[in-house]
């Protein structure tokens, strides 16, 4: 979860995020060796006098028309990487389904039989200690640790966006149309996020919380769920 005056990522905890993390930093190289260059052109114009009388400068040319070729490549490269491994979607263990209302979610588990439940905000007049402000919810989505969960994502009103940074997941839920993503914790804990998209007056009151449970312990919740 992010920190008061944080500047960076959150920390990462699924293998897409931090390829994300990854990548971030290797454009941010690119882009600070690109600044560096222009900048250093710059200052060499301002402090030496221009002496060549030529006309047509065939190799610079060929360098400013290369060199940004190469530059695109470094960053296409990896981007699509990370764009394939995303959409990859081999036997998920769990399969899900989030439904946004205004202004909750639904969650269904569709592996189990009767196990659905709504995720409502809890009011700050409810909070425990410990608990975060506009963040906590009264019904957690619980899944196993290091499984490939598969979430198929739509909406039952408006445009709503099921997004959580610290997995790298944002998938738009849209009414009528089934949207699907998938991801992997790597470690237990809770993790939050929000609807990203403007839903109206209460867009800011439907929090998402996702807790990365051992299977044991899982296996123990859904049972005791289902039962």
């Amino acid at each position: 979860m992010a920190n008061p005056s944080q500047l960076g990522f959150q920390d990462a905890s699924s293998p897409i995020m931090e390829e994300l993390v990854e990548f971030h930093d290797h454009a941010l190289m690119v882009a600070l060796a690109i600044c560096s260059l222009v900048l250093y052109l710059l200052a060499l114009m301002l402090m030496e006098k221009l002496s060549s009388n030529t006309v047509d400068a065939q190799e610079v040319e060929l360098i400013w028309t290369i060199l940004p070729a190469i530059v695109l490549i470094l960053l296409a490269l990896p981007s699509l990487q990370i764009l394939y491994m995303m959409d990859e979607l081999d036997e998920p263990d769990l399969t899900l389904k989030a439904i946004g209302h205004q202004w909750y979610w639904t969650y269904e588990y569709t592996d189990f039989k009767d196990l659905t439940f709504d995720s409502y905000m809890t009011p700050t007049t409810e909070l425990l200690p410990g608990h975060f402000r506009l963040l906590e919810v009264d019904h957690r989505l619980v899944i196993p640790m290091e499984s490939p969960i598969r979430i198929i994502v739509t909406a039952d009103d408006v445009l709503h966006s099921w997004a959580i940074p610290t997995l790298g997941v944002k998938t738009d839920a849209i009414p009528g149309r089934l949207n699907q993503t998938s991801f992997i914790t790597t470690r237990p804990g809770i993790f939050y996020g929000q609807c990203s998209e403007i839903c109206g007056a209460n867009h800011s009151y439907m929090p998402i919380v996702v807790e990365s449970t051992p299977l044991t312990h899982f296996e123990n919740w859904s049972s005791m769920l289902s039962s």
